[in-house]
């Protein structure tokens, strides 16, 4: 169930705010997006919770909704059964965000070029970060990134990523985080999970030569970079992703 935005955020009415949460009883997956968190905290479902919602609002939501843990400053919140969005733009992140949770990397990827959007932006990136970043330092930014997405295979390091972005280390860092709010190694790990995920998912190239182009190394390290984001193995997440048919019988 998907709640939109709506301006200006009134409290929704008692049949409004009782859908909702029976929804929420029955197991629905409830998805807001921008204002559309305010009626989710309406109906008691954010009590507790982390959430976010656009900021320019987030004062008001806080005056009304103090049990709820608002976090102004990112893109989108997985709280599993209940997501919320930010603004509507950035919704765009959010529900390509959903689609890989659904359906894998691949599919999320082929839907972003699609509509000509990033292809991963974590729920973590700063909703507005020229509010703390000058815009040729976001120009930098956004070229090492692109860069060094081309270059995963490699070994790069936050010297390399610093370099190309023709900052100093410290400097890259702090705007990066700004930016991202990821460190840049964390950001290049966490593309590398991705990719890995996507030729899993396209591809019969074998585990340890995805870990190769992948640029995490050994298949040992994929495996363990897999369980830690997502509790599976590289095996069974080709099974259960799988995106090109098999091939004829032996």
């Amino acid at each position: 169930m998907i709640v939109p935005g709506f301006y200006p955020p009134v409290e929704p009415d008692a049949a409004v705010r009782e859908a909702l949460r029976s929804a929420h009883e029955r197991g629905a997956r409830l998805v807001s997006v921008c204002l559309g968190t305010f009626a989710l905290a309406a109906a008691g479902l954010l009590d507790g919770r982390r959430a976010t919602t656009h900021w320019r609002e987030a004062d008001e939501f806080r005056r009304r909704y103090p049990t709820v843990w608002l976090d102004p400053d990112v893109l989108f919140v997985d709280g599993g059964s209940i997501l919320t969005g930010a603004g509507q733009s950035g919704s765009v992140d959010f529900y390509i965000h959903v689609v890989r949770s659904d359906f894998g990397a691949g599919v999320a990827d082929a839907v972003a070029r699609r509509m000509v959007v990033a292809t991963h932006r974590s729920g973590d990136h700063a909703q507005d970060p020229r509010r703390d970043a000058r815009d040729d330092d976001a120009d930098h930014l956004a070229r090492t990134l692109e860069w060094a997405i081309q270059r995963m295979h490699q070994p790069l390091s936050l010297t390399h990523l610093a370099r190309h972005a023709g900052m100093p280390t410290r400097t890259f860092s702090r705007h990066f985080r700004e930016r991202t709010r990821m460190t840049p190694m964390r950001w290049l790990s966490a593309q590398r999970e991705l990719e890995a995920q996507r030729l899993l998912e396209t591809t019969d190239l074998p585990v340890d030569l995805i870990a190769e182009r992948c640029g995490l190394g050994t298949a040992g390290n994929l495996r363990l970079h897999m369980s830690r984001a997502l509790g599976t193995t590289p095996t069974e997440y080709r099974r259960t992703h799988r995106r090109i048919p098999d091939g004829p019988p032996a």
